[in-house]
């Protein structure tokens, strides 16, 4: 792009703390925000707030009014440019007639990319793009993921002892980790489109899998509970069945006789292929992005967490660490077939770590191969 000025970095920065603010209303379409400013000062600005509302540019748009005409938009994302829930974004630069458009990062969805930027220079309105691309990037890692690797963004939550052990022995594991950490996983749950887990979680802890807290149950959107169940083992009395909002089996024979009183409880249940441990997780993920599911987060035991590592299919990894020692005996993170070359570990990337009460939150990332 051209010379990045203070200002421009500014008011970008701005456009991504604005996108923020829809993060956990806005799937199955990408969090943006809109920055309009002119000699140097915010005329107007807005965020998408829900799929079918107003976009960001049009919320900015509305919110400048007629100041908008020679402002410059700042956009998280590429201003769209096909006709969807809502008309293309660039038609209402276009007649606002704004005087530049600087873009953070291109739309990956096949039916804009470059489109809008395009349709922006055909109007003779000249465009930037890549200013902070990184973090809008990252800020709609779901979307991106969806939409360039046709699965959605896998997120692996865990909770561990300061040995590494999820559960006792007996399946036991509640709870291993503290209030605030069992708090935290709901800001997880909201932001994630689908919640993963297998029928032995659901047979063992029987779970509810909701964001409960409040402050994210955004505008009525849940995620969608998914239990992976080959053999139909969830009980129709489940409590992931039980509450309001979607649940989703996927198994491998849905005609099964024990599908019905699944159903009739509520459930959606479909078949799958399978693969050599279970169901093929890669066509779990498919199905699930054909659902527009851009993040999902998988808490399951060390069976389906060692699957999903073993696949190549985890993103990243949040574990809650509790200053607990549980012993040898007790089971641990992953299921995995042993090594005997140092050179076949699985290596990750910190990302972050921080303190949630009494516990330690650790996010990590698949080390990239070319890195190690």
């Amino acid at each position: 792009m051209t010379d990045v000025s203070a200002d421009d970095r500014r008011f970008m920065r701005r456009a991504l703390e604005l996108a923020e603010s829809g993060l956990y209303s806005t799937p199955p379409n990408p969090a943006v925000g809109c920055v309009l400013a002119r000699w140097g000062q915010v005329v107007g600005e807005g965020f998408h707030a829900r799929a079918g509302g107003a976009h960001a540019e049009v919320a900015a748009l509305e919110d400048a009014g007629s100041a908008a005409a020679g402002a410059t938009a700042y956009v998280a994302l590429e201003p769209c440019s096909h006709h969807g829930r809502t008309p293309p974004c660039t038609d209402a630069l276009i007649a606002a007639r704004v005087s530049r458009v600087v873009v953070a990062m291109r739309d990956p969805n096949p039916a804009v990319d470059g489109g809008g930027l395009a349709r922006l220079g055909a109007a003779g309105i000249p465009t930037d793009v890549g200013l902070m691309s990184e973090a809008a990037a990252e800020l709609n890692r779901g979307f991106v993921s969806r939409m360039t690797r046709g699965r959605p963004w896998v997120t692996l939550k865990l909770g561990a002892s300061l040995d590494g052990r999820t559960a006792l022995a007996n399946g036991t594991s509640k709870w291993i980790t503290g209030e605030p950490a069992r708090a935290d996983v709901q800001r997880l749950r909201a932001r994630a489109s689908a919640v993963v887990t297998g029928s032995g979680t659901v047979l063992a802890d029987d779970p509810l899998l909701t964001a409960r807290d409040p402050r994210f149950e955004m505008r009525g959107r849940r995620p969608l509970r998914v239990v992976l169940d080959s053999g139909l083992r969830t009980p129709p009395l489940a409590h992931v069945l039980s509450v309001a909002g979607p649940a989703l089996i996927l198994t491998r024979d849905a005609d099964s006789p024990l599908a019905a009183p699944l159903r009739e409880a509520g459930a959606a249940v479909e078949s799958v292929p399978t693969g050599a441990g279970g169901l093929d997780l890669a066509a779990v993920l498919a199905r699930l992005a054909a659902l527009e599911c851009n993040e999902v987060l998988v808490e399951a035991g060390p069976t389906l967490a060692g699957e999903f590592l073993r696949a190549g299919l985890a993103d990243e990894i949040v574990v809650y660490l509790a200053p607990v020692v549980l012993g040898d005996t007790a089971r641990g993170l992953f299921t995995l077939p042993a090594i005997e070359r140092m050179c076949d570990r699985s290596e990750f990337e910190w990302r972050d770590v921080e303190r949630v009460g009494d516990d330690l939150r650790l996010t990590l990332r698949p080390r990239r191969r070319e890195e190690s």
